[in-house]
């Protein structure tokens, strides 16, 4: 059975600001960015061409990728 560190949407963003700070660490990304609303999160992931906003969602699987590939 999978042991998931988040059970909702404000744990799953904070698991995921934790990883940008891993991935930052280990030179995988230059920099990234977490704009804090009153009912959401918005990341922002640079890559080569373009940062686009993404949901908590998308950057938590983005960023697990890159560190699974590390």
């Amino acid at each position: 059975m999978s042991n998931y560190s988040f059970h909702d949407e404000i744990s799953l963003a904070e698991q995921t600001e934790d990883l940008g700070r891993k991935a930052m660490k280990l030179g995988l990304i230059p920099s990234f960015v977490v704009h804090h609303f009153p009912d959401s999160w918005v990341f922002y992931i640079p890559d080569q061409n373009a940062s686009a906003a993404l949901t908590p969602e998308e950057a938590y699987l983005k960023l697990k990728k890159l560190l699974s590939v590390a």
